[in-house]
């Protein structure tokens, strides 16, 4: 009899994707891995990754005590999604490479771009993603 490598798998994923994976998704991988009851982990994607990540997005979360200069951009997988227990959309600006052209059942968050902007906006996306992690991680269920 075989089973599915899911069920031995302890902790829940929770998928957060974007384009380019370079700014919002990273920082909220870096807000859920400080907020996430123990049974979850963060996983961040994107449908066209940059080859890094937002300096200025690095700068603002290290402002906040938190790492995500050692996190790398990823394309998002088919296993990522059908794996993911819940799937997080960040807000498309490129309607064509938009990770809700690929996914279904997404949520979108609907949070704007820090690509380009100043250390003072990236302050603000970067508050906004913390406070959207903190409501996502206190309605999660500590078991399944």
């Amino acid at each position: 009899m075989k089973f599915g490598s899911s069920k031995s798998k302890a902790k829940h994923t929770i998928l957060f994707v974007c384009i380019q994976n370079a700014g919002r998704s990273q920082m909220a991988e870096g807000f859920f891995r400080k907020y996430a009851p123990k049974d979850y982990e963060p996983l961040s994607a994107g449908t066209r990754p940059t080859s890094e990540i937002n300096p200025i997005a690095i700068e603002a979360m290290k402002e906040v005590g938190i790492d995500i200069s050692k996190q790398r951009p990823k394309d998002i997988t088919e296993d990522m999604m059908r794996n993911s227990t819940k799937i997080l959309n960040m807000g498309c600006m490129d309607k064509d490479w938009c990770p809700t052209v690929f996914v279904h059942n997404i949520i979108d968050w609907g949070i704007e771009d820090p690509k380009g902007k100043s250390i003072e906006k990236v302050r603000e996306i970067r508050d906004e993603i913390e406070q959207r992690v903190k409501e996502l991680t206190a309605s999660l269920p500590e078991e399944y």
